[in-house]
């Protein structure tokens, strides 16, 4: 859904990005450092019960992260870096940081179990579901309720509002929909290439 709406806010991200690359940061400096956030934000809700405004840090570390991803993507394409080697690791290093912020929710009791697993599953397959599509050869941009870029921004206005527990139940529920969407997705449009 919010990869509908990219274009609209390439602008700010561009500028962004302009003053990172003046300051010296590559694309893969910027993954990193949004892994890093996301370790971060993994930690600090592992230990959130000793504080409460710990959630309000990780709701703001998950926001970092997510930026950190947004302005590597601009980084490379503003500097000629753009590269299928360079666009693995991305994808890795997003992984990554989605599965540390969620294990972090989890083992930091902040969610029932059943349903943190069931997230943390749904989310993995919705990159999965894409990557696979786009390996044959069909747009997938867009497809689905439940982008990474969505599931981020619940995870933290969730921790702003500690009501994370239901917003990962609406996670769960929504990730494995949008994993439903893109089958469908790619079966139309493989059946039509066929046809």
């Amino acid at each position: 859904m919010l990869g509908r709406i990219k274009e609209k806010i390439q602008k700010v991200l561009n500028a962004n990005a302009k003053i990172a690359i003046r300051l010296g940061i590559t694309p893969s400096m910027m993954g990193l450092l949004g892994l890093a956030f996301a370790a971060s934000a993994s930690t600090t809700y592992y230990l959130s019960d000793e504080s409460p405004v710990l959630l309000y840090l990780a709701g703001f570390l998950v926001l970092a992260s997510g930026l950190c991803d947004a302005l590597d993507g601009s980084i490379a394409r503003l500097t000629g870096r753009v590269s299928k080697i360079g666009a693995f690791m991305d994808s890795m290093l997003d992984r990554y940081s989605e599965a540390f912020i969620l294990c972090g929710i989890i083992l930091g009791g902040l969610v029932e179990l059943s349903w943190g697993l069931f997230a943390l599953v749904g989310s993995l397959l919705v990159s999965y579901a894409r990557a696979r599509g786009e390996s044959l050869d069909v747009e997938m941009l867009g497809i689905g309720i439940m982008e990474r870029a969505e599931r981020l921004l619940i995870i933290s206005f969730a921790s702003f509002l500690r009501i994370l527990n239901p917003a990962i139940i609406a996670v769960a529920i929504l990730t494995h929909l949008t994993v439903l969407q893109r089958i469908l997705h790619v079966e139309r449009a493989l059946s039509k290439d066929s046809s």
